[in-house]
């Protein structure tokens, strides 16, 4: 489980956060802290000092220019997972010394990156790139189906967020929970293309006013979108309910959202989805001369199994 630094207005504010949550939970847990563009940058030192204070030994980092940070973390022998949306990204990330990598797709809420490279192509050019560096996928995953597939590109496992904000315990309104569950895979908008922040956000009234403000702007000054992509509203919609109140940010998985179970439901689900596809998958796979035998049947020149036509592709004749 991870704490975002930056929903806490200040270093202080974190600091009791890490408190409250260490009084819920005996489990480990780390904090998040991502350095992104603003016109007042909070004080990320100082956020950074109080993980280290209050003893928090795993750190995700993300964003721009992470390097003091990272640095300022390791000489307090923090364990850093850094979060990137290239591969370039996760190289540097490496020489500064980071322990492992989070590899976020386009597919994800929040700051997709400038690239659109899918996880698709991502995780396997990780897999391909990082030498070795555990990483794990991040962007697009709700079900143990999306982990087997993450797994088979080389990820050690998956980041999920849009989808546990939609479980009993995520401390959101429940009508915003109703929300991701009746939403499509395309309801959601990227914001601040044209400054290079680009951000998705679901696809409310707030945010489509603010692509079309962003498309429309002669002058391409920031503080025309400002007000409609403001945070301090967006927090406010986890607590009235209202999904229209302010932007929020949401991953493309919503499409694959369809209910609000306990974390415990879900993850157990998860796992189980996870074990059966690789299972069922491992099935499709027989060595010349072996006669294939599936969860669903024996595959033969004589047997009609139509779950198992993909048998035999590109092999001769039983």
């Amino acid at each position: 489980m991870q704490l975002t630094a930056l929903t806490q207005p200040t270093p202080e504010d974190l600091r009791k956060e890490i408190r409250r949550c260490r009084q819920m939970t005996k489990n480990p847990f780390g904090v998040n802290l991502t350095l992104l563009p603003a016109l007042v940058p909070p004080d990320y030192a100082a956020y950074a000092q109080i993980i280290i204070d209050e003893g928090i030994k795993i750190v995700e980092t993300a964003g721009n220019s992470p390097g003091p940070v990272i640095r300022q973390l390791k000489a307090a022998n923090c364990t850093i997972l850094h979060k990137c949306t290239t591969i370039r990204h996760a190289q540097s990330a490496i020489k500064m010394g980071v322990d492992f990598l989070s590899i976020d797709g386009f597919e994800c809420a929040g700051h997709v990156g400038e690239t659109d490279i899918t996880n698709f192509i991502l995780l396997s050019r990780a897999r391909q790139s990082l030498g070795g560096v555990p990483f794990i996928a991040s962007g697009g995953f709700a079900d143990g189906q999306g982990l087997a597939a993450a797994l088979a590109l080389g990820a050690c496992g998956i980041n999920m967020g849009t989808r546990f904000m939609c479980t009993v315990e995520a401390p959101i309104h429940q009508k915003i929970k109703e929300a991701i569950v009746d939403a499509q895979e395309t309801d959601t908008e990227l914001v601040l293309r044209r400054w290079r922040n680009t951000t998705r956000l679901f696809g409310n009234n707030v945010a489509k006013q603010a692509v079309k403000v962003e498309k429309e702007s002669t002058t391409g000054k920031f503080e025309e979108v400002a007000e409609y992509v403001s945070g301090k509203r967006g927090r406010q919609v986890f607590l009235n309910g209202d999904k229209n109140f302010g932007v929020w940010t949401a991953g493309q998985v919503i499409g694959l959202i369809h209910d609000i179970p306990t974390c415990e439901a879900l993850l157990t689900r998860i796992e189980r989805e996870a074990v059966e596809t690789l299972q069922l998958k491992q099935d499709l796979y027989i060595q010349d001369g072996d006669r294939p035998v599936s969860s669903i049947g024996t595959v033969g020149k004589k047997t009609n199994n139509p779950g198992a036509e993909v048998w035999g592709v590109g092999k001769s004749k039983l």
